[in-house]
């Protein structure tokens, strides 16, 4: 087993190399997607590297390249100075849904790699029972997937990725599946691993959304911006395990990071209804926010007073600040708040928002949905140039999967029918699959 993480600098020759890496995925009218733009960085010997982002910043696509599970569309990828065209033969993945075969035992689904491999059953089998007592699976060797609990299952996925001794871990947010104090357990008995030099890989590259994990697990923080995903920054995390999360040097770097990740360019403001470019398709991604969700959020920044801090709203709300993300990207989108430096501050708008009666809410909320929020526009148009002011649900999402994978196109319409049922603009029958104008929207359907 790879002894250099008990020494981080004690072989220095690059694992992998990213260098100006672009990917961009086809769309259905022929056009492309652009998931990632000019990423470049080395993962080294001996160290844990996170790569930090929130959806759309195509850390996950990344991680996918890097294995050879996809391709980028320029820009290199290289494995110990070789440019790598195919299955990265020296890393491991593991996913954050198990991805266990549940007709397999443990012992069985741990050896699937050394399998691959083609090593003899006997040795496969000894190298498997080493893993799987390590990663403290003793003992479940003939249980299968669907006898163990959530944590068990995914020592099942570490030991599965361990057992091949690859020189790179890759970990696609291995922990989010997990109720907080299994993930926490599992955490500090890998990085246990890690410091007693046991840990059968060289070096890891995790994949988070989460701040405090990444400061806590890792030795460097890359930060990805979104849509596409580049890198906003890359810190070093040099503070001694255990680390203590109470330490202030801890939470100065978590401040740090929260900073970049909210004191982002602001989204330009869409063109005025009647006024887009040529009459083509504004891409602009909505995030996953509800109207329950943004309103709450607006309500409490009011309260707090002046440029509210974000990470004392996690805190007051008891979730951690990346839940708060998508809700501030909704706001500054809607015109309703700027962020800077990890604080939020309402604008006039977003103070009549919060401050606003049911009725007088929906109405701010609409002029924002239809000013400020192509789809909502879009898909109001639509409808008033149909017969009877009614749509399949599918038609939208069929163009919209020209923009997006189909489960990001359902996603993207079921956010702006949330915003719209609100702004008294649309209406959804689920029944029946179908959205439509509503009857007291302020624009009413032209037939």
């Amino acid at each position: 087993m790879a002894d250099v993480s008990a020494n981080p600098r004690a072989a220095r020759r690059t694992l992998v190399s990213v260098h100006e890496l672009t990917k961009t995925f086809s769309t259905h009218d022929g056009g492309g997607l652009p998931v990632l733009e000019g990423i470049s960085l080395d993962v080294q010997p001996g160290e844990i590297v996170a790569l930090l982002g929130k959806s759309g910043s195509g850390k996950s696509t990344l991680l996918r390249c890097i294995a050879g599970l996809v391709l980028p569309s320029s820009g290199t990828v290289t494995y110990r100075g070789k440019p790598l065209h195919g299955i990265n033969t020296g890393v491991s993945l593991v996913f954050q849904t198990f991805a266990l075969l549940p007709w397999l035992t443990v012992q069985q689904n741990v050896e699937l790699g050394l399998e691959a491999q083609g090593i003899p059953p006997e040795e496969r089998a000894l190298r498997a029972r080493e893993v799987i007592d390590l990663i403290g699976l003793d003992g479940f060797e003939s249980a299968f997937p669907k006898e163990l609990s959530g944590g068990m299952r995914q020592r099942v996925g570490f030991a599965r990725a361990l057992v091949v001794e690859p020189d790179l871990l890759l970990m696609d947010e291995p922990f989010s599946a997990l109720d907080v104090l299994t993930a926490e357990n599992l955490r500090t008995e890998l990085l246990e691993l890690w410091q007693a030099g046991e840990f059968p890989a060289q070096a890891i590259l995790i994949v988070t959304h989460n701040i405090e994990e990444a400061v806590a697990f890792a030795d460097r923080v890359i930060v990805l911006g979104t849509n596409p995903g580049r890198i906003r920054a890359e810190l070093a995390c040099a503070l001694e395990r255990p680390r203590d999360r109470r330490d202030e040097r801890f939470s100065a770097l978590v401040d740090e990071i929260y900073g970049i990740m909210t004191d982002r360019p602001q989204a330009a403001v869409p063109a005025a209804p009647g006024q887009e470019d040529g009459g083509g398709v504004q891409q602009v991604v909505l995030p996953h926010a509800s109207v329950d969700g943004i309103a709450g959020l607006a309500e409490l920044a009011l309260a707090s007073g002046e440029a509210a801090d974000l990470a004392q709203l996690a805190a007051v709300v008891g979730f951690a600040i990346d839940d708060l993300f998508p809700i501030v990207d909704a706001l500054t989108m809607l015109g309703f708040a700027t962020v800077q430096g990890g604080r939020l501050d309402l604008t006039e708008a977003g103070e009549r928002f919060a401050g606003a009666d049911i009725q007088r809410s929906k109405e701010i909320f609409r002029e924002a949905a239809l000013q400020r929020v192509p789809l909502v526009r879009r898909i109001q148009r639509a409808l008033e140039h149909s017969s009877d002011g009614a749509l399949r649900e599918g038609f939208f999402i069929d163009l919209l999967a020209s923009h997006y994978s189909r489960d990001e196109a359902r996603a993207q319409l079921e956010t702006a029918i949330d915003w719209g049922r609100y702004a008294e603009l649309l209406e959804y029958d689920a029944g029946r699959g179908e959205v439509s104008l509503h009857v007291h929207a302020e624009q009413p359907a032209t037939h």
